[in-house]
């Protein structure tokens, strides 16, 4: 501890995290020509949740800012507009100025790898290919932190996995698409009320 610093504490002082409080990140891309592809279903999954508990999203620093009270906690929703790629800069931003703990943060992603319908949720794991994550493990100088993965199938040929995964969903799609971000909007709020552990045993 420094001089200046023992002399003044109360303004060295940290504020703790607010163990009641969660950051949600549902990573996608803004933009209207972005909006109903299925790189955005982590947008969808908040756009949801902000519904059903009559919310609005305001513009702020980089990203849309929702924040509702659930069961005594507070959900922070955060849809980054830095970007997918450059998701992590957003989302460190709104870690420290929420002060919100990083075993509270869970994002919320895409994934290639499961098909529509199914959805993993961890407490930390590798970015798996996926550029949001990656920016954000670079940002957060580590992937310990909980992310929930919603499938988006993988209907596409060699050579086209861009055009599939920027691609609008078709009405087949959507209309299952209805009840698997209400299933991820559900997993969302027991993450904040129930526990890692707890949500994983129901959800995945």
């Amino acid at each position: 501890m420094s001089w200046l610093q023992k002399l003044f504490p109360a303004f060295f002082k940290q504020e703790e995290p607010d163990p009641m409080k969660y950051l949600i990140a549902g990573l996608g891309n803004m933009g209207a020509e972005y909006d109903n592809t299925r790189h955005n279903i982590g947008f969808d999954v908040l756009d949801l949740l902000a519904k059903e508990f009559e919310v609005t999203f305001k513009n702020d620093t980089l990203g849309d800012i929702a924040e509702f009270k659930h069961k005594g906690r507070t959900f922070v929703l955060l849809k980054p507009s830095t970007y997918m790629n450059r998701s992590g800069k957003a989302v460190r931003h709104w870690l420290t100025k929420t002060k919100v703990d990083k075993k509270n943060l869970l994002v919320v992603i895409d994934d290639l790898n499961l098909d529509l319908g199914q959805q993993r949720i961890r407490p930390k794991g590798s970015d798996g290919g996926h550029n949001g994550l990656k920016d954000i493990d670079q940002m957060l100088g580590g992937n310990n932190y909980a992310r929930l993965r919603i499938g988006i199938g993988r209907d596409y040929r060699p050579g086209q996995q861009v055009d599939y995964v920027l691609g609008k969903w078709t009405d087949e799609e959507w209309k299952e698409l209805q009840a698997v971000l209400k299933k991820a909007a559900d997993t969302v709020k027991a993450f904040g009320t129930i526990g890692i552990t707890h949500t994983m045993n129901k959800f995945n």
